[in-house]
């Protein structure tokens, strides 16, 4: 991805002589517009079960949700405890205290309300767990259940459900701001 980036950026920065028009040709010069968006770097585990991404200070920590709770389940499993564990450090060590939302999400399996309540009982189920984690960092934690309607991955992909992108949809994500 960034090689294509930098290919493309060098084939409009580059300054390059404009061809000689035909005898006689006339026309109109435009100017090239590009937008210009940010760039969100995203550090992926090697098994694809977490991820961390970077907008500005704002810190995304996602846990798919395989890890912390068996099949349509909202208890986290004894391993999601350690996990989450590991995700309350990072926010002490790096996070400027405030608000740290929790947000519950699923794929597009079962039906929208029980996927919004799926997700909510599983941000609340996370909240719980880190609020013992957080209590002396200076936090207020949020959990909210989004359901199916904010997927991370195409769940179907050309006409064929996605196994691999419907697990990383189902996922718990914490969001926390980093300190500058």
């Amino acid at each position: 991805m960034f090689r294509s980036l930098s290919v493309a950026l060098s084939l409009v920065l580059s300054p390059t002589p404009a061809p000689s028009p035909p005898a006689g040709a006339t026309g109109a010069v435009e100017d090239l517009v590009l937008p210009v968006e940010d760039v969100i770097g995203e550090i992926e585990s090697l098994d694809g079960t977490e991820s961390e991404s970077r907008q500005g200070r704002q810190v995304t920590v996602a846990l798919t949700s395989d890890v912390l709770f068996a099949l349509d389940k909202w208890r986290l499993t004894a391993k999601a405890r350690q996990r989450l564990s590991q995700v309350a450090e990072k926010v002490k060590a790096d996070g400027a205290g405030g608000v740290v939302r929790i947000d519950g999400h699923t794929d597009d399996q079962g039906s929208e309300a029980y996927n919004v309540t799926l997700s909510r009982r599983r941000a609340q189920a996370v909240r719980t767990a880190m609020s013992g984690l957080l209590s002396d960092a200076g936090v207020t934690l949020e959990a909210r259940g989004y359901g199916e309607s904010r997927p991370k991955w195409p769940n179907v992909v050309n006409g064929k459900p996605d196994k691999k992108n419907r697990a990383r949809n189902r996922r718990v994500e914490v969001v926390f701001t980093a300190r500058q």
